[in-house]
This record gives structure tokens, sequence and C-alpha cells, in this order.
């Protein structure tokens, strides 16, 4: 059984990349997430999550929004050519899994638009 994964060079690794997302980006927020999306040159979306401890106490529940964000990233077609950073909203540690994944789908839509006018 093949697992599927979000593949390594659709990550964000370092620090510099995520400075870069920080520093000029586009914004998309709610209840749920802080999504920040600066355009890339490459062929391919990249993904940084930045959930804070400070944000989201337990761990158990920290790795479930990494999860949910990492598999709703990889199974949606509509993201542009960006690199992302997804932070925890207020309400994100107490959503439902549906209402965090119909969350990020706005995002994606969101994001997509106004990147492609930045």
């Amino acid at each position: 059984m093949q697992r599927a994964r979000l593949p390594k060079h659709a990550k964000l690794l370092n620090a510099a990349d995520f400075d870069r997302v920080f520093d000029k980006s586009v914004r998309s927020s709610d209840q749920y997430f802080t999504v920040l999306a600066s355009p890339n040159n490459l062929e391919y979306p990249r993904l940084g999550m930045a959930i804070s401890k400070r944000r989201v106490k337990l761990s158990v529940i920290r790795n479930r929004l990494k999860r949910i964000v990492r598999e709703n990233f990889r199974l949606s077609q509509q993201n542009y050519n960006a690199d992302y950073v997804v932070m925890a909203g207020k309400q994100g540690a107490i959503g439902t899994n549906q209402e965090l994944r119909e969350s990020l789908e706005k995002h994606w839509g969101l994001l997509k638009k106004k990147c492609a006018i930045f």
C-alpha cells in the first residue's frame, strides 16, 4: 500500500523561505486560520506551517491541525504557484474537522485570486 504524503519539494524547509513569505505576502484569515501567500517562481506551490504552542496548547491538537492542513493542501488542485504559510487562529483548536477543511478551501481560493494580481 502506497502512502499519500506531501513531497519534500512542496514544503518550506528553511527560515529564509518563511521570512520571505512573512515579509511580502497577501493574507487571508478567519477564526480558524490565518494563511499568508507569496508568489514563487517555481512550477509548484509550497506549504509551511507556524502553529504555535502559545496558540494551541496541546500537542495532540497541534498535530491534528497540521495533518488536516497538509492533507487539504495536498488534495487541493487549485493552489496557485506560491509559498503558503498557515498559522492557527483563535478557534482553530476547537473547530471540527469539516469546519477546518471548509475554512482552508476558502483560503486557498481567495489567495489564488490575490496572488494572481499581486
